[in-house]
C-alpha cells in the first residue's frame, strides 16, 4: 500500500459519520477484521459484498474501499468510492483528496475553488435545512388552521414559506454526476454515433448529468451540452 496516503484516510475514517442505523452484517465484520490486520486487499471483496447488501452504505465503508483501490493503483475505482462517500457525507477533505488524485492523473471535473468549498458546506447541511423548512411549513399550516382569526398577511407569509420550501427542494438539489468508466470514450454533440465528435474522455473523468435520451446521457462539458453513452458513465448515487 502507499503509506503516504494512510494518514489522510485515517483522519477521514475517524471523522466520518458511522452508520448507527445499519445492522452490522457478517461480511462487514469480516472486512473490518481483515482491514484492521493490514490485509487490505483481502478485505476488499468482503467490503464489496457488504456494499451490495446495504441499502445505504456508510462513508466509513466507502473510504476504506477507496483506500484499498488507490493502494492497488486502481484510481478510477478509488475516485468512484470517494465520490460515493462525498455524496453520503459531503466533506471538504474528501473532495480535496479526490481532486488531488484526479490532478495526478490529469482528469477533469474536479474543481477546487472557494465556490466549490461553499457549495460543499451548503450540501453538508442541505437536508437539515430542508427538514427545518418542512417543519416550519407544517407547523405554520397547523397554526393557521387552528386560529379563528387569520389575517391576510399571515397567509401571505405562509405562502412565501411554502414557495421558499419548494424552491429549496427543487432548485438547490446537488448535481447529478457520473464518472467515465473506461478510457478513450467519445463525447458527442448529439445523441447519435453520427453526431459531431467533441472530445475524448478517459476513465475517472467526472461529468455533470443533465438528462438522458435513449442510450445516451446528456452531460455538461465546457459550458455546453454533450452526449455520452450510458454504458460509458457510472452514476454516483
Amino acid at each position: 500500500m502507499l503509506k503516504k496516503h494512510l494518514i489522510f484516510y485515517f483522519i477521514l475514517l475517524l471523522t466520518a459519520q458511522k452508520a448507527t442505523s445499519q445492522n452490522v452484517n457478517p461480511a462487514l465484520q469480516k472486512a473490518d477484521s481483515l482491514f484492521a490486520k493490514g490485509a487490505y486487499e483481502a478485505s476488499y471483496p468482503w467490503y464489496k459484498q457488504a456494499l451490495r447488501q446495504q441499502h445505504q452504505a456508510s462513508a466509513r465503508l466507502l473510504l476504506r474501499m477507496a483506500y484499498v483501490q488507490e493502494g492497488l493503483g486502481h484510481y478510477p475505482a478509488a475516485l468512484y468510492y470517494l465520490s460515493l462517500a462525498h455524496a453520503r457525507q459531503p466533506r471538504l477533505a474528501t473532495w480535496r483528496k479526490a481532486s488531488e488524485l484526479a490532478q495526478n492523473h490529469r482528469l477533469t471535473g474536479y474543481t477546487t475553488s472557494w465556490r466549490q468549498s461553499f457549495t460543499i458546506a451548503f450540501w453538508r447541511y442541505y437536508y437539515r435545512g430542508l427538514q427545518l423548512l418542512l417543519a416550519g411549513a407544517v407547523g405554520g399550516g397547523i397554526f393557521l388552521l387552528l386560529r379563528r382569526r387569520r389575517p391576510r398577511h399571515w397567509w401571505l407569509t405562509y405562502g412565501l414559506c411554502i414557495g421558499l420550501t419548494g424552491a429549496y427542494l427543487n432548485l438547490l438539489l446537488p448535481d447529478r454526476v457520473g464518472l467515465v468508466v473506461r478510457p478513450h470514450v467519445a463525447l458527442m454533440a448529439g445523441p447519435s454515433a453520427g453526431a459531431t465528435w467533441l472530445t475524448t474522455s478517459t476513465a475517472g473523468d467526472r461529468l455533470v448529468v443533465q438528462g438522458q435520451q435513449d442510450i445516451w446521457y446528456r452531460v455538461q462539458w465546457r459550458g455546453r451540452d454533450a452526449y455520452i453513452r450510458r454504458n460509458d458513465l457510472l452514476l454516483v448515487q
